[in-house]
């Protein structure tokens, strides 16, 4: 039976295929933009210069720093060069960390943008923003922050290096997964979580064994753009607070982060969320979610236990407590004795456990 619902479309644009980056000049002029800067970080200097030299008079400058967790000082230099050269938009170029930094131009500036993903986080998809500060990471939800147009081009994903593949992808399915459970999830909503989820967890594989293999970065970064869309049309819950509050407070690697505790935080939810269980076992063919994304991780090489990415034991009491503290809306109930046994099992890379 399918109850009453909202359900509010994203003004966005999105071209999506092969050859995508080709209409980069077209999408700009609609728009409206004639004098961009474009954001990249270090890792994407190959790809930025290839888009400021398509861009040509268009591109009036191209900053290069962005940095996981976005952190506000360098939200206010980035602002601040867009200002100094007259930008009225900007173009960002890479994952969640180039696109955060545009969103954080366009929080104070209104600077319109247009996105280029070259990874699976997603980020380009929300209105969501987030800036780090004195060891913590606020985050809120803006209109104005979201990409006026998005191309996404899977051959730019191609020279993403299969470890960083597989966790961008992992990142992504978190998306999906609490979706399905989102207190504001709709029929609309939960459909594109299941496709998105089934399209990566068919993809990463064979994307981590052949790098190279266009179609099956055609399929990951699909299933990435659906499970993106599903996080800009819901609330957030345990999972990503809980790697809010680790990458703002011990500034871990964000995808890592997501990939060794989604197995992990479903476990924590699977009882109180049957339906989302239910849709998560048709995307993965396993009646066991949550240890199907542990197997899943596994198969593909990624991190499993936040002590391999940095995390110290002697952490986990200062983490519990600003976990707990404003929690976001999740299925069960969050407690600091449930917090922290999950982290636990989650430093020391155990298989999670279902409660």
């Amino acid at each position: 039976m399918i109850g009453s619902f909202v359900y509010e479309a994203l003004p966005m644009r999105v071209v999506f295929g092969v050859g995508a980056l080709d209409r980069l000049g077209t999408e700009i002029a609609q728009v409206g933009l004639s004098r961009v800067l474009v954001i990249h970080g270090p890792d994407r200097s190959g790809t930025g210069r290839r888009v400021a030299e398509t861009l040509g008079e268009r591109a009036v400058g191209v900053f290069a720093e962005a940095r996981t967790h976005v952190p506000a000082d360098l939200a206010r230099r980035a602002a601040q060069t867009a200002v100094g050269l007259g930008a009225d938009g900007c173009v960002t170029v890479g994952g969640g960390s180039a696109i955060g930094l545009g969103k954080a131009i366009a929080l104070v500036r209104g600077l319109p943008i247009v996105a280029i993903p070259t990874t699976y986080a997603g980020s380009e998809m929300t209105p969501v923003w987030g800036l780090t500060e004195k060891g913590r990471k606020r985050t809120g939800r803006d209109v104005g922050v979201l990409p006026r147009s998005v191309l996404y081009d899977p051959a730019l994903t191609v020279s993403l290096p299969g470890e960083l593949s597989v966790v961008s992808g992992l990142n992504a399915l978190a998306h999906a997964v609490e979706g399905l459970y989102a207190p504001d999830a709709t029929p609309m909503v939960s459909l594109m979580a299941e496709e998105g989820a089934r399209a990566l967890a068919t993809a990463l594989p064979k994307v981590a064994a052949h790098g190279a293999d266009l179609d099956a970065r055609t399929g990951a970064q699909y299933g990435a753009w659906l499970c993106g869309a599903v996080l800009g049309a819901t609330t957030m819950s345990l999972h990503h607070k809980l790697c809010h509050t680790l990458g703002g407070a011990l500034d871990l690697p964000h995808a890592q982060t997501h990939a060794v505790l989604l197995p992990h935080v479903l476990a924590y939810n699977q009882a109180a969320a049957p339906q989302a269980v239910a849709a998560l076992a048709r995307a993965f063919g396993a009646a066991d979610p949550a240890g199907a994304l542990w197997d899943l991780a596994g198969q593909l090489g990624a991190p499993r236990s936040l002590r391999e990415i940095g995390m110290a034991e002697g952490d986990i009491p200062r983490i519990v407590e600003q976990a707990v503290l404003h929690p976001y809306a999740n299925p069960r109930e969050v407690t600091a004795e449930g917090i922290r046994q999950l982290l636990h099992r989650a430093w020391a890379g155990e298989r999670p456990k279902v409660a």
